[in-house]
């Protein structure tokens, strides 16, 4: 029977491509260490504020 062959390859399909989405959602969203014995926070992007302006030094002379 040709149908069932090609329900069973969209299965396989299917299943291969869940199997990748659940290790890709693992190595996204599991904390990774550090340092060694130690594990960060889980989270995907580091956020970090814009850096202090460095203040003017007005006594140069110029």
């Amino acid at each position: 029977m040709v149908g069932s062959a090609a329900v069973r390859e969209l299965l396989l399909v299917v299943a291969v491509a869940a199997v990748g989405l659940l290790l890709a959602m693992a190595a996204a969203f599991t904390p990774w260490p550090v340092t060694p014995g130690g594990s960060a926070p889980s989270s995907l992007v580091e956020l970090h504020g814009p850096p202090a302006p460095a203040e003017r030094s007005d006594s140069a002379v110029g």
